[in-house]
């Protein structure tokens, strides 16, 4: 399959900064050894490495993916990196340590965020981040603060035990009993 444009997304800067359109590219299903998977790095101002918290594989093929990026460059200067573990909203799953993900940031020089492409938690705040960094525009706690989609709970009230089946390993007691 070939690469297609994903995604474009304005992005107005604090103060007297610059509206930013980013332009975003999905090479993930690319083969990272196709022949054309260079030509659709070259020349980008930001890469993006993104891989699953909840697969611990998708985080080893950042090293390839890291790589290629390096490789395509040569000896121009290298764009803006940022390492994004997605599904941030399983990270009752999660397979790769945050402590990994820094790691990989630090031994990089890579920004790092964790984000949910599932419901929308700091992926606003990622790209004002970047946009923000590409324009070389310095912005506020507040100002980042008021990128945060507000997401709402849902409450859900569930049955603490099934009336069907026995709890196991307590007998009822006949009388009370104090310990």
């Amino acid at each position: 399959p070939l690469a297609w444009i994903f995604f474009m997304k304005r992005i107005s800067l604090p103060g007297t900064g610059p509206q930013v359109t980013l332009q975003i590219w999905d090479i993930g299903g690319q083969s990272i050894g196709g022949r054309m998977i260079g030509n659709y790095i070259f020349g980008a101002h930001a890469v993006l490495l993104c891989y699953d918290i909840t697969n611990y594989e998708s985080f080893q093929d950042l090293e390839d993916w890291y790589r290629l990026v390096r490789q395509t460059f040569g000896d121009r200067p290298m764009p803006h990196i940022a390492l994004v573990g997605n599904k941030s909203d399983l990270v009752h799953m999660r397979t790769v340590k945050a402590l990994k993900h820094t790691q990989f940031c630090d031994e990089n020089d890579a920004a790092s965020y964790f984000v949910s492409a599932k419901n929308g938690e700091n992926l606003n705040t990622a790209f004002f981040k970047v946009a923000a960094a590409l324009a070389g525009v310095t912005v506020s706690k507040n100002e980042i603060e008021s990128t945060v989609k507000v997401i709402k709970a849902e409450i859900i009230s569930h049955q603490r035990h099934d009336p069907n089946e026995p709890v196991v390993g307590v007998k009822p007691a006949k009388k009370c009993e104090i310990q």
